[in-house]
Formats: C-alpha cells, structure tokens, sequence
C-alpha cells in the first residue's frame, strides 16, 4: 500500500521542533506573513464598520430612523464580533492585532462616513457592505487552501456581511 500520510514518529519529531509556532506547523500552506497583513487589514475594516454604525446609531432622524437606528446599533455589534474573531486568529498566528487609531482608515477597505441624512447613512452602509463582501471574497478564494480555519472563520463572516448588505438595501428601498 502506498503511504500519502507522514510517518507518526516524523508528525512527532515535527510538532516538537518549533514548539513556540503554536499551531503553526509544517502543514501550514499559506505566507503566514501575508495572512496576517491581510487579517490586520480585515481588523481595520470591521473597526471602521463598527464606528461607522454607531456614529449612524446615535444620529439617525426622521421617521423612519427608528427602524434604521436599531439596524445599525445590531450591526455594530456584529462588526465588532468579526473583529474579535479576526483579532483572535491573528493571535493564534503568532501575529499582533493591529488596533492603531492613527492608521486605521488607511487599512480599511471600507470608509468611515458622517452623513447626516438618513438615506445617505443607509446608502454608505451598503457601500461599505458590498465593499466588505468583495473583499472578503477575494481573500477566502486567495486562501484557498493554504488556510482553512482562516478561511471558514472568513466564510462565516461573508455570509454575515451579505446579510448586512440586504438589510441595507431592504431600509433603503422601504424609505418614504
């Protein structure tokens, strides 16, 4: 019988070497580096996002801003989340999160907005939405498979972010 797996005592002697890699092994099939430049880039994106919401949150009027308001409050509170998981797998990579103020926009694919019109606010969230789809789509098919844990922790985020932008596109469309 041909043997494709590694011998035991190799997957043994490897996983002593390099203890300090955490989960990091051999195995490994992407540019570690890059992952985590471009985890740090996703970070930035979903820091934004929830600053963006919440600035949305707190200065929504008009009739229909109360609708509008609840939406961007749960959505911040979603972007945040991404942003903790993100945070967290560039940890176990070995990585530093990245939550620098003074460079945070510059890393975001996305773009903070103080609109003080409530169809504008809707209209940046969904730019910002479709934005974070794009992206994030790119980086899931660059992983391929070089790093699934990264990729479905991304792939999950994804199908959030498709969320977002439908509900976006929902308020838009149901504004007087």
């Amino acid at each position: 019988m041909e043997e494709f797996l590694t011998a035991i005592e190799t997957l043994r002697a490897r996983a002593r070497a390099n203890i300090d890699l955490g989960p990091v092994t051999d195995a490994y099939g992407a540019d570690l580096e890059r992952v985590v430049y471009v985890l740090n880039q996703a970070l930035a994106t979903e820091l934004v996002c929830v600053l963006r919401y919440k600035r949305h949150y707190f200065t929504a009027q008009g009739l229909d801003a109360k609708n509008a308001a609840d939406e961007f409050l749960e959505h911040a509170g979603e972007e945040a989340e991404h942003a903790d998981l993100i945070a967290a797998r560039i940890s176990q990579l070995g990585g530093e999160p990245d939550f620098n103020p003074e460079s945070l926009t510059g890393r975001s694919a996305t773009q903070y907005d103080s609109s003080e019109e409530l169809k504008k606010m809707i209209q940046e969230d969904l730019v910002a939405e479709r934005i974070a789809v794009a992206h994030y789509s790119e980086i899931i098919t660059w992983l391929a498979d070089g790093d699934p844990t990264t990729r479905r922790m991304l792939e999950g985020i994804l199908a959030q972010e498709e969320e977002h932008a439908e509900d976006m596109l929902d308020l838009l469309t149901g504004l007087k």
